[in-house]
């Protein structure tokens, strides 16, 4: 066996496992899964942003997701696009800044492993927050 056909499971590993930390909210656990030189990309409804270092990736998703009350990860999908991660998740989250109405969020990354296996870069497309509307 080649190493192109070994390399894809340890990769769809580590997006398990963002996943799985994202779900429970271990956000330790989640930066332990970024180069210390990670870096993350993101077009979010406000504009294009930059995030550089694993501290500072880590605290975009604690500004996103540490500060609610209920979180729920509703729905998730792992895959492989090319030599490249591909992640998508739908969350749900209540409380905290978003107040008792239940909110929804999209996020799809695109993500290349580092020299340690660690995701090094994430390029991420967001929908935004918005409110759920279960009767459409």
């Amino acid at each position: 066996m080649t190493s192109a056909q070994t390399t894809p499971a340890p990769r769809v590993q580590v997006a398990d496992a963002v996943l799985d930390a994202l779900s429970g909210r271990d956000f330790e656990r989640l930066a332990g899964l970024f180069e210390p030189d990670a870096v993350l990309t993101a077009l979010l409804p406000d504009g294009f942003h930059e995030w550089t270092g694993a501290e500072r990736v880590t605290a975009a998703f604690v500004r996103w997701f540490g500060r609610v009350d209920e979180f729920e990860l509703v729905d998730a999908t792992v895959g492989m696009h090319g030599p490249r991660l591909q992640l998508g998740w739908r969350a749900r989250v209540r409380g905290g800044y978003f107040g008792d109405v239940p909110f929804v969020v999209e996020q799809h990354v695109f993500a290349d492993p580092g020299p340690t296996g660690r995701i090094q870069t994430m390029a991420m497309l967001c929908s935004g927050f918005t409110e759920e509307h279960l009767d459409v």
